[in-house]
């Protein structure tokens, strides 16, 4: 099938957009040729290659109106998904509107190497500030990756699948292309597969797509906490495996994530012991001490909160 290519009409400059929250790409099962491309060509071994990635409103889209496409070097690699694309389009429109230019956005392509089932997909990840969109982050950001710095370890543990047994994240190129879909599946995933690592990731994309679907169902929210009980309970053997293959803790997000959510909720005793619950697990060996830094400046906000309504 014939790869299209960019709309040109005119040369107009590209502006690049950095951040650092992520922002989904999906399909891009259908474009793996174009994805090798850019990627710089077949190989059979794990690839990981920065990229610059120009984002195009499609409004005569048949299947969704909202469409936005993802190019890389005037090819098309995928799509928002449907949810982010609704949200986004307008931020994105304002931004061309105002700079006169094409929106790019930083990530990297990642995946491929050879799997008993053949060659591995590869993967698109964006970065991205949602202020730039006109829109609040709902988590707060990642700390940045500098020359493969340890954030979440996702980027490293699929950069060395291949080279551990003890996991497989070829999953991750299989999930659909809409957040409820993804759901289902990741739930399915959770059923079947024993390994740690794989478990966290899996849980990590859980919650994530949970809370962007808060305005698709109602229980999203109900079935996001109850998913981080889930992972926080399995979190003692996961923490064990993630330190022995990364001989540090990496970023956990959920514990953050929650303690901010109850914090919310003024539920002060919760937002505590979810603090308190991460300081636990990252030990004196976290990848990131500022993570470190936040959750006991909550732990201490929280238990003074405590403490001034026990003084009532």
């Amino acid at each position: 099938m014939r790869q299209p290519t960019a709309p040109q009409p005119s040369p107009i400059p590209v502006a690049r957009f950095d951040g650092r929250h992520d922002l989904d790409v999906v399909g891009e099962s259908f474009y793996q040729d174009a994805i090798w491309q850019c990627a710089g060509g077949w190989t059979s071994e794990r690839v990981r290659a920065e990229i610059e990635a120009v984002l195009v409103a499609e409004p005569d889209n048949p299947h969704d109106k909202n469409a936005i496409s993802v190019w890389i070097s005037g090819m098309r690699v995928g799509y928002l998904s449907r949810e982010d694309a609704a949200e986004y389009r307008n931020g994105l429109l304002a931004l061309q509107a105002r700079h006169r230019c094409h929106v790019a956005l930083g990530g990297v392509i990642a995946g491929g190497g050879m799997r008993e089932s053949g060659p591995g997909l590869l993967g698109v990840f964006l970065d991205h500030d949602p202020r730039d969109f006109g829109l609040v982050p709902v988590t707060p950001p990642t700390p940045a990756v500098v020359l493969g710095e340890l954030r979440t370890g996702l980027q490293q543990a699929i950069a060395t699948d291949l080279e551990d047994d003890s996991y497989d994240l070829s999953w991750l190129a299989d999930l659909p292309n809409d957040h409820i879909a993804t759901i289902k599946r990741l739930r399915n995933l959770l059923q079947h597969d024993p390994d740690p690592i794989d478990r966290h990731y899996m849980f990590c994309e859980l919650e994530r797509r949970l809370y962007r679907s808060r305005d698709a169902f109602g229980s999203a929210l109900q079935e996001y906490d109850e998913a981080c009980r889930l992972h926080d309970a399995e979190m003692d053997s996961i923490r064990n495996a993630l330190y022995a293959k990364f001989n540090k803790v990496p970023l956990l997000e959920t514990y953050t994530q929650m303690a901010i959510r109850q914090q919310k909720a003024k539920n002060w005793a919760e937002a505590l012991r979810w603090a308190n619950r991460g300081l636990e697990l990252y030990g004196g060996n976290a990848a990131r001490p500022e993570a470190v830094d936040d959750l006991r400046k909550r732990a201490a906000a929280y238990q003074a909160k405590l403490d001034g309504l026990r003084d009532r």
